[in-house]
């Protein structure tokens, strides 16, 4: 008997068949030795897809998935989660609102290019709590939506509000946060755990070299990120720049927020109003 080395299985237990043509050969492409195709096949299946709906640029919501105010009225929790009660629900509602009002100008501005390219489309990371809740004023304005999951463990499966053709799901969380930073036009920073604090410091590193253009971080929830980051005692220890305290727009609610978009981009500050 000839030992045949190709009887190695795939994780997902797929056993590989040379005579498959190499595209459809599911274990093949997830061999070890395939990950670079399997992280271009991911940049690109987003962004074709965002290109066929001629999605131009987005404004992109973090925040905790665990801050329901209503259990009945959304998305259940990730297994094992528990609700936070340190976060105030209504911090729920302003990312409903400020994103309504994001989607309506986004949608009127689409209507105004004829249907050329969409703008300012909300974008999250697909999952329950803030997430959801952007993604729902996003729905309410009429607009479409984004979701960018991610496969976890515990799966998180995309809330109801997401447009079902632009709910994304990824492997790899380095595409995840390229895609999220790619088209952005601004940041809408919620309270959240490590997953936020891991998009935020990635932005602000990106911003602060230069690598990414300077865009608004809008910062939800100031009493919260206070505690759990001092800037102020960074900059004054020299590890950053006390400019650098600036990349942040602290904002006490939807029209804040809207207002210091609306002054970067050079909108009209009345519009998109409810």
């Amino acid at each position: 008997m000839i030992d045949d080395p190709s009887e190695t299985r795939a994780p997902h237990g797929l056993a590989p068949n040379s005579h498959r043509l190499a595209f459809e050969d599911a274990a093949f492409l997830w061999r070890d030795e395939m990950r670079p195709m399997r992280l271009a096949a991911e940049f690109a299946k987003a962004d074709l897809v965002l290109r066929d709906w001629k999605i131009r640029s987005t404004v992109v919501f973090f925040g905790s998935a665990r801050l329901r105010p209503n259990p009945a009225d959304c998305a259940p929790l990730p297994p094992g989660a528990s609700r936070d009660a340190t976060l105030p629900a209504a911090l729920y509602e302003e990312a409903r609102v400020f994103a309504r009002r994001v989607a309506a100008y986004g949608e009127a501005a689409f209507e105004t290019s004829g249907g050329a390219h969409r703008d300012y489309v909300v974008c999250t990371g697909g999952g329950p709590g803030l997430m959801e809740a952007a993604n729902r004023g996003a729905a309410e304005a009429g607009a479409p939506t984004i979701g960018l999951n991610i496969d976890l463990p515990h799966e998180q499966a995309p809330n109801r509000w997401v447009t079902p053709g632009l709910s994304f799901r990824f492997q790899y969380f380095a595409l995840r946060k390229m895609h999220f930073l790619l088209r952005t036009k601004a940041l809408a920073l919620f309270p959240g755990g490590f997953g936020t604090l891991d998009e935020l410091f990635d932005a602000l590193t990106l911003m602060q070299t230069g690598k990414i253009p300077k865009i608004p971080i809008l910062m939800f929830g100031a009493d919260y990120w206070r505690r759990v980051v001092d800037f102020d005692a960074m900059a004054d220890a020299g590890t950053i720049d006390p400019a650098d305290r600036d990349l942040m727009h602290w904002v006490a609610d939807p029209q804040e927020a809207w207002e210091a978009l609306a002054a970067h981009e050079g909108l009209e500050r009345s519009a998109g109003a409810d």
